[in-house]
């Protein structure tokens, strides 16, 4: 019992102390005579906390000690200053947290009412379901028929004998966009077998690929901007001519924007903007300036025939911008 040591401990105990307080003051009962009753209070004060000691020890004498319950509490004590420190709380805050947990937990418990998620579940699977297969059944109709119709327009792109193909793949297991993976298959001429697009295409088939889909698509697609950049590589004369067309009419209802380098595609834009680099004490620079009317006829005529304009080339761009500007 931690009370007798702090009572008779050789050290710091209150009777030694007491004792040694009654014996100075004692000592200084000449110098005061109001020091008689101090020492008297002191020793009625000892003799009370040595009555004290005496009754503790008579207690202990008496009581008998649970080795094992003091372990339990021990224990117990050991375990609430380790949550104590782990849920940064004090002792007295822990069993507020524990009720809040357990009210928490209750209303989880209440939530999770596994029939009812169940049956939301497997509704919405039908759901699920029931769209997917009307998807794969809007494939199947619509992917001969884009095929039809970028193969056509492939051959006037110098791709003359190419097929387009759209495979259907039915997954495993559905997935986000459907029941089937969709994949895009070309043959470059005739006698190949057509394969992933990206895998067999070069960049400039797949630009011509693009606006082939992108012309066959204009009145079903959302996109209100296209861009197309180098769609012309690779090619020349009717071909550059079929490919000018058909962006003219890919642009009747959204804006495209091109990079060409053919006058042949040039002509048949409706607005012209001319890129051009130059070097200076600061460095290279690049601008992007819009032409018009005879700047316009200028620079299609460059294209045609370099930077030295002739009256050829000149009359020439006029005829080609004309020709492109009649419905």
């Amino acid at each position: 019992m931690r009370g007798i040591p702090l009572l008779e401990g050789e050290e710091g105990g209150a009777t030694r102390n007491l004792a040694q307080a009654q014996s100075l003051l004692q000592g200084q009962e000449h110098v005061e005579p109001v020091f008689t009753e101090l020492v008297q209070v002191l020793a009625s004060s000892l003799a009370q906390a040595e009555d004290a000691a005496h009754s503790l020890h008579a207690y202990l004498r008496k009581t008998e000690l649970d080795p094992q319950r003091l372990a339990e509490l021990d224990d117990r004590m050991s375990l609430w200053m380790s949550l104590s420190r782990r849920y940064k709380r004090t002792p007295p805050e822990l069993p507020g947290l524990l009720a809040s947990w357990k009210q928490e937990l209750a209303r989880l418990d209440a939530a999770a009412d596994l029939a009812a998620l169940e049956a939301a579940e497997k509704k919405e699977a039908e759901a699920y379901m029931a769209e997917a297969r009307a998807l794969s059944k809007s494939r199947a109709k619509a992917a001969p028929q884009l095929a039809k119709a970028v193969t056509q327009a492939m051959q006037g792109l110098g791709m003359q004998g190419g097929r387009f193909d759209v495979a259907l793949e039915k997954l495993e297991q559905p997935a986000q966009a459907g029941l089937e993976e969709v994949s895009f298959l070309v043959a470059g001429h005739a006698g190949s077998t057509p394969r992933p697009v990206g895998k067999v295409a070069s960049g400039g088939e797949l630009s011509r690929i693009a606006l082939a889909i992108a012309v066959t698509t204009s009145r079903l697609g959302t996109a209100q901007t296209l861009i197309f950049d180098e769609v012309d590589a690779g090619v020349g004369g009717a071909v550059a001519e079929t490919v000018g067309r058909l962006m003219k009419q890919l642009g009747r209802d959204r804006q495209v924007l091109a990079v060409t380098h053919l006058p042949q595609v040039a002509a048949c834009a409706d607005h012209h903007l001319v890129v051009a680099k130059q070097s200076d004490a600061s460095g290279p620079s690049s601008t992007v300036t819009a032409v018009h009317g005879e700047q316009r006829v200028a620079e299609v005529a460059r294209m045609l025939g370099g930077e030295r304009l002739s009256g050829t080339s000149v009359a020439h761009a006029k005829e080609m911008l004309g020709a492109s500007a009649k419905p």
